[in-house]
């Protein structure tokens, strides 16, 4: 059964406790902090918020707990990680310069309209067929790696594994928090969490992009200057093809319309959608974003209902 699932804004200003009386949740809950990684189990707040039945599913203390109990898994998942981070730099040489042609090609005003547009967008397709080619070979090699290794054979991992299992069983809700989106989208695959999510998802910040198909990070007011924005990994998959932008107004120039519109236009027809402080998106049961959802608008505005 595919969940219904509620994306909120940044819980610096808690909604949690309002928002799953809303969804008749009275029941157990379970809970991922997991991108706090170290500080995960600092959960007595969230705890709170989510309900007197909320149990953490402590997905951090569990991969801690593996790699010391599977030495050469641990071993192995190290390379593994070693390798994603080359080919992910590799990745980002290539689409810095992608991104500068894009940009330079763009920028031109002399020469014939039509030449000029289809130049254009000949630019941007080449960028979206890098950040497909690489989301593709992070699949082929996490393909690889789960393969070789199948984690439902190793005691410990398998023991957790059925753990979770069972506690998402007994969950009328899963709550997934924000942190640190690399770890968090680790976990979540590590422990197998896709098939066996509960009726209902709460997710928020990197929680909430965990569970896209396509995980895009995104910077332009990091203290050493913007970064490039990026085609991270692949998520857990239970919400459709969504580009989530938690923490857009703190993190993007959103009165930069060009730079705005170069992102809508990037992940066009996927909708770049907008998750900042008090923002509730209700997705409907098919997935469908509501008609209220803030998104970025290939004319870099953002706007309510799907990007135009």
């Amino acid at each position: 059964m595919t969940p219904s699932i509620t994306l909120l804004g940044p819980q610096r200003r808690p909604t949690l406790d309002r928002v799953l009386p809303s969804l008749h949740v009275d029941g157990p809950v379970a809970v991922v902090n997991a991108g706090w990684r170290e500080r995960e189990s600092d959960d007595e707040e969230l705890l709170g918020l989510a309900g007197a039945q909320a149990v953490n599913l402590r997905l951090f203390s569990r991969w801690m707990d593996a790699l010391r109990a599977d030495p050469e898994y641990a071993a192995a998942e190290r390379e593994h990680r070693q390798v994603l981070d080359e080919l992910r730099q590799l990745y980002l040489i290539r689409l810095y310069h992608a991104l500068q042609a894009e940009s330079a090609v763009t920028a031109r005003t002399h020469g014939r309209a039509h030449t000029l547009s289809m130049a254009s967008a000949d630019a941007m397709e080449a960028v979206r067929l890098l950040d497909a080619t690489h989301l593709a070979r992070v699949a082929e090699l996490h393909d690889d790696f789960y393969g070789t290794w199948r984690l439902e054979e190793r005691g410990t991992i398998a023991a957790h594994r059925a753990e979770v299992r069972e506690l998402l069983s007994a969950a009328q809700c899963l709550v997934i928090a924000g942190g640190h989106v690399g770890e968090l989208i680790r976990v979540l695959h590590l422990f197998h969490l896709s098939p066996h999510v509960p009726p209902r998802v709460v997710a928020w910040s990197a929680g909430a992009m965990a569970l896209t198909p396509r995980v895009v990070l995104f910077h332009d007011r990091a203290a050493q200057g913007a970064s490039l924005t990026e085609v991270f990994d692949a998520g857990i998959g239970v919400v459709p093809d969504l580009v989530l932008l938690p923490h857009a107004r703190r993190r993007l120039v959103t009165d930069d319309v060009l730079r705005m519109s170069v992102l809508a236009r990037r992940f066009a027809p996927v909708p770049c959608v907008v998750l900042d402080d008090g923002v509730r998106v209700d997705l409907g049961p098919d997935g469908a974003l509501p008609p209220d959802a803030r998104v970025v608008g290939t004319n870099g505005l953002i706007t309510e209902g799907t990007a135009a």
